[in-house]
């Protein structure tokens, strides 16, 4: 038997507690769904009737029926005195004649009364799936170190599609004991308020997009929701040569209930540069553009500068420095509120092989000695999850061209320093600007990857998703439900998709109540644009059509979840150099469905690991949960989390159970939304969970599990020490040789444009490339046949089709 398996039942425990029952059984009470609740009854194997061993890791341990009880003459002892991993835990049997009987929709309220000498247990669920079995559901509650008898309880999720049964009970994995008795289970009476249509019939189905009067002042492709609801866009040049020449940087701060912006003076060119929230709510910017492209020369260059932007002041103030330059770097968020950052271009121009690691208790950047290396090339805007034990996984989602060699998607141990390849992922160099997305609840552990497309190759892109279990011993990505078609602008005006036609340029946005919204895109390399949006819903599978963006939202734009549940999208820069600042507002059919619940107070703001915090509400909800705000660009948002508050409800007044793992639930401020049976959410409130420095002793450790334990894919260990990545000049997919730094001529037009001047030029004239100025001598794609420094001018083509004008939201 494995000892590394997330959860192990002694074996043959459930069987043998069934043949060797030693006296009538004690059955459950009333409403009661729990059969021998006070481990009154004997069984087998030194184990009450219906109860078994369970747990995994390296540890000592021991399990005793004690007479020790809260009420009767039993209780059940769980004892852990040594531990290095793992945890052991007392589980209703696994059986159809004792685990309870669930039904799926429903939620069901468990209680217990307990003891424990740890900080280190909580209530553990595991659930069984008709075709799948017996698998972990969810940690629900840490239990508060108590000397004497204190009651627990808490509320279930709602019991997923599939699931016919449920077991749980206390895993103790701290050293010390948790002693229970009087366990409940009772199922939640149905609360389900009437679903009132506030819209039109349509817009109740589908949701509701406005465009807003006010456009967006800057040209910004990186969106930041700050703790106080309002939301950084930042542009620094805004990809406009004519701005990083005149060296005007800019960010505006966006009020989403007044309407209003307010444009910030910013130090440095945070074009393609990296973000995310620290800890505190202060937002770290890392790298972005010291030069663009010159045709037949150098690359895109990034810098070495990083800086913080303060929400309270609303300014950027500068930190020391990267260890090298990274043009589209990474950043994610770990568990003890640090960073960590991979990829880009350096100040040369090729591909940056240096990790780098913001230190929070320091505040800076830590030097390249203190760093793990591989010196590995991650590409660029690699998307990199953090996993409940603090392992990265990367996704496969990137921006540019092909994927990284091998299987395309990756796990990777910072602490050993090992990169395991994880296969399954379809068309693995057919994944540039896809989106990833952790799906809800963060505790399942399974990650959505959509969509993409080759800005090298330009074919069109796929309508492929991937689904991936990292709760799997091997984690293996598995085929999605592909992408629902939506139309496309392939330069005279939309049509409906065909064939495998799908979109690169995804934003995936995760929703309050548990689903996700996949929006926007493009068929091909900065043109093209898609009109399709859709709502995936993790717990079937599955893609639901609605309203589509009436704007065109492909390469820097962005979409993102604001506190009051709608969702804003910003931002378009096709290949002719345009930018749409035009601002859309999604309003989900959620709602559409009458009132909001609200809620009414929250007692506490400050948050630590393994807390029980209390709201009250002002009518009964279903659930409550922790949504990590938005700091995406480049259709990349990797800590992007829903995080699921188990309920213990009273009334209106509600307990809600936050995690002991910060690696579930990285430090920081988070919206929290309380949802009613409708899936319709409140308003957000915030909240700061809080870091490392507010643990006390008597805190609860991260609970970890034995996941993604037996990997098969290739390790890969650090390579030699080397300076950088060669990558090619032309790596956005633009030719140079044509037009101003801000255009994009594609180095391969799509497969249906012929490879003559005619087509070419018939093809940028349907995608308003306007004049376009020969730079230099070379002529790579024949544009301009006759010589005279203007691609596609009167001489070189005699004859070409209209040019197509309708683009009044951009300028």
């Amino acid at each position: 038997m494995n000892k590394h398996r997330r959860r192990t039942a002694f074996l043959g425990v459930g069987t043998l507690t069934a043949g060797l029952l030693l006296t009538s059984p004690q059955s459950a009470e009333a409403a009661n769904l729990v059969l021998n609740p006070g481990f009154e009854t004997a069984g087998g194997d030194g184990m009450p009737y219906c109860w078994e061993k369970s747990g995994w890791g390296d540890n000592d341990f021991d399990f005793t029926t004690t007479s020790d009880a809260h009420s009767g003459a039993k209780a059940m002892k769980v004892t852990v005195t040594r531990r290095v991993d793992g945890d052991r835990k007392a589980l209703i049997t696994e059986s159809t004649g004792c685990a309870p009987v669930v039904t799926a929709g429903k939620q069901y309220d468990l209680g217990l009364w307990y003891k424990t000498t740890t900080p280190d247990a909580n209530i553990t669920l595991f659930r069984h799936d008709a075709t799948a079995g017996w698998q972990y559901w969810t940690d629900l509650k840490t239990l508060e170190m108590q000397g004497g008898w204190t009651q627990a309880t808490v509320r279930t999720p709602e019991v997923p599609v599939g699931t016919d049964r449920i077991t749980w009970g206390v895993s103790v994995y701290g050293t010390g004991s948790a002693t229970t008795d009087d366990y409940t289970m009772d199922q939640v009476p149905d609360t389900l308020p009437p679903a009132t249509c506030t819209a039109t019939a349509e817009e109740c189905a589908n949701g509701r997009w406005d465009v807003l009067p006010t456009q967006n002042p800057v040209r910004s492709m990186h969106s930041v929701v700050l703790n106080n609801g309002k939301v950084l866009l930042i542009a620094g040049s805004g990809n406009s040569e004519e701005q990083f020449d005149a060296g005007t940087f800019t960010s505006a701060v966006y009020d989403p209930v007044a309407g209003t912006y307010k444009v910030i003076p910013t130090p440095k060119d945070m074009f393609c540069s990296g973000h995310i929230q620290l800890q505190d709510g202060r937002v770290l910017v890392l790298s972005g553009n010291k030069a663009f492209p010159v045709a037949g020369g150098h690359g895109y260059e990034g810098y070495k500068d990083s800086y913080i932007f303060d929400p309270k002041t609303e300014t950027y103030s500068k930190t020391n420095d990267l260890n090298d330059g990274h043009w589209y770097p990474s950043a994610t968020e770990l568990g003890n509120g640090d960073v960590i950052s991979f990829g880009g271009l350096r100040e040369d121009s090729t591909g940056s092989v240096t990790a780098e690691y913001w230190s929070d208790a320091q505040q800076k950047w830590l030097p390249l000695s203190q760093v793990n290396q591989t010196w590995s090339y991650w590409g660029l805007y690699p998307s990199m999850v953090l996993m409940q034990d603090g392992r990265l996984f990367y996704t496969g989602s990137h921006v540019f061209g092909n994927n990284i060699p091998g299987t395309g998607s990756a796990i990777y141990d910072y602490a050993a320093n090992t990169i395991t390849s994880v296969p399954g992922l379809q068309n693995k160099d057919e994944r540039d600007q896809s989106a990833s997305v952790l799906l809800p609840p963060a505790q399942d552990q399974k990650v959505l990857t959509i969509g993409g497309g080759n800005i090298d190759s330009n074919p069109d892109a796929n309508r492929l998703t991937d689904i991936i279990d990292l709760k799997e011993a091997n984690p293996t990505y598995t085929v999605g439900p592909q992408i629902p078609q939506g139309t496309v602008d392939l330069g005279n005006g939309p049509v409906a998709e065909t064939g495998g036609q799908g979109k690169m340029y995804v934003s995936a946005v995760v929703l309050p109540d548990g689903t996700v919204l996949e929006t926007g895109g493009g068929l091909h390399n900065r043109a093209n644009p898609v009109y399709e949006a859709s709502i995936f819903d993790p717990a079937t599978t599955t893609f639901d059509p609605v309203a589509a963006d009436p704007q065109a939202r492909g390469y820097h734009s962005s979409s993102f979840l604001l506190p009051d549940g709608r969702v804003m999208s910003t931002g378009d820069n096709p290949g002719n150099g345009t930018w749409n600042h035009n601002v859309s507002i999604y309003t989900p059919p959620y709602l559409l469905k009458g009132t909001r619940p609200t809620i009414t107070s929250v007692i506490d703001t400050e948050w630590e690991y393994g807390d029980t915090q209390t709201i009250t509400v002002d009518r009964p909800i279903a659930k409550a949960e922790l949504i990590r705000p938005a700091a995406v660009t480049h259709s990349s948002d990797p800590n992007q989390r829903f995080v699921d508050l188990p309920l213990s409800v009273d009334g209106n007044t509600v307990d809600l159970n936050v995690t002991s793992n910060p690696d579930l639930a990285p430090p920081g401020w988070y919206m929290l939304f309380a949802v009613d049976a409708n899936g319709v959410p409140s308003v957000a409130k915030w909240v700061h969970l809080q870091g490392p420095s507010a643990l006390t002793t008597d805190t609860a450790s991260a609970h970890v599990h034995s996941f993604a334990d037996s990997l098969e894919g290739k390790v890969t260990q650090p390579g030699k020490k080397r300076a950088s990545q060669p990558v090619s000049t032309t790596i956005s997919g633009c030719d140079r040789h044509y037009g101003t730094i801000n255009v994009c001529v594609p180095t391969v037009f799509p497969a249906e444009v012929k490879r003559s001047t005619a087509a070419r030029c018939t093809w940028l004239q349907q995608n308003d490339y306007g004049r376009l100025k020969v730079n230099g001598k070379d002529d790579p794609l024949g544009l301009d046949p006759n010589k005279d420094g203007v691609a596609c001018g009167k001489g070189d083509v005699k004859t070409a089709k209209p040019v197509r004008t309708v683009k009044p939201a951009k300028k």
